[in-house]
């Protein structure tokens, strides 16, 4: 599957988030070390397209930084990953980061 790299932008992660959940992003994903997961279910990279993006840089802190995805699965599940700094995607697989971070 492959992303369509939508990128909005918010005034805040919050204001992303409302906005998805408006769209239908309901479910919570949460990124492990070789997958996503969400309610006990998990998507390999392979598994799920990245729909929309949202990125916020810290003014004066890089700790601030925040990503939002609207994530599909190939299965239909909608729902949001939120991702702080790069330094806590630093051990989780390659295909996955690569797949985060275009």
């Amino acid at each position: 599957m492959t992303a369509s790299n939508n990128q909005y932008h918010y005034a805040t992660v919050i204001e992303a988030i409302r906005q998805l959940r408006e769209k239908g992003y309901s479910i919570d994903f949460n990124l492990e070390e070789n997958c996503i997961s969400c309610e006990g279910s998990r998507f390999s990279h392979e598994e799920f397209d990245i729909v929309e993006i949202y990125r916020y840089e810290g003014d004066t802190d890089p700790s601030e930084e925040a990503t939002v995805f609207g994530i599909e699965s190939s299965s239909g599940v909608k729902g949001i990953l939120v991702t702080g700094n790069s330094a806590e995607l630093g051990s989780k697989d390659q295909a996955i980061l690569r797949k985060l971070q275009y």
